[in-house]
């Protein structure tokens, strides 16, 4: 299972880091209460430079994210042998990752019913404005611009540049994040989504099934693009 267990934890420290910002922001009596966008973006961008420094440490390439090891791999950037320990590493971290929010956060669940920020917003993301067609494309591009720079850094796990890659969400998430919530990410988004699903969480409200596709379609669609382009180009 090469690779496995640096994607595991990468992720999982990924989506602890991640989710909990959306736990803090978003649940009654926490001190983090209505934090905005930049407080978000910030710190999903440091999720992922510390997600990736983890992964790297534990023989990982620290993608993290299926839409990295799938596009890689399309077009020759990965082994495909490599590729199914990767995204069992990565969705299963995620949906650890998740769990350990809901137990550090659980008493602020309690105290928060669905109508005051209990939501699976928390967990995943929902579009701003509810347009499948457009909601997909969004994705698509904030994917393609993010991993195309990505194939552009070289080697990401290695001295500073997982911060440069932290930077990079961040700034991904700024200019295209609003109309979507960026996930970039299928397993960021449909393993905490699932544990909101079927955990126990209290006073939780409904997991918006009918919009999960567009999360995990949308970055691999992305991911492929921007590796295509990647191959063509060099």
């Amino acid at each position: 299972m090469n690779g496995f267990l640096g994607e595991f934890l990468g992720t999982m420290i990924l989506i602890v880091l991640g989710v909990g910002c959306g736990a803090g922001i978003s649940l009654n009596k926490a001190y983090a209460k209505g934090q905005g966008w930049l407080f978000v973006t910030l710190a999903w961008g440091m999720a992922v430079t510390f997600g990736v420094y983890v992964a790297g440490q534990f023989g990982a390439q620290g993608h993290l994210n299926p839409a990295v090891t799938i596009g890689f791999a399309a077009f020759g950037f990965f082994p495909w042998s490599q590729v199914m320990p990767y995204l069992l590493g990565q969705f299963l971290g995620a949906f650890v990752g998740a769990a350990l929010v809901i137990l550090h956060y659980y008493p602020h669940f309690k105290a928060t019913k669905a109508d005051e920020g209990n939501s699976v917003g928390i967990f995943a993301t929902g579009p701003a404005i509810n347009n499948p067609v457009f909601n997909f494309l969004s994705e698509t591009i904030a994917t393609f611009v993010f991993i195309f720079t990505l194939l552009n850094l070289g080697n990401f796990t290695q001295g500073l540049k997982p911060l440069i890659v932290g930077f990079l969400i961040m700034v991904v998430g700024q200019a295209l994040g609003p109309t979507t919530g960026f996930a970039l990410n299928p397993a960021r988004d449909f393993s905490p989504r699932l544990a909101y699903a079927i955990l126990p969480v209290p006073n939780k409200g409904v997991a918006n099934w009918a919009y999960a596709w567009v999360p995990v379609l949308g970055p691999i669609a992305g991911g492929l693009l921007a590796s295509g382009l990647q191959a063509l180009l060099k």
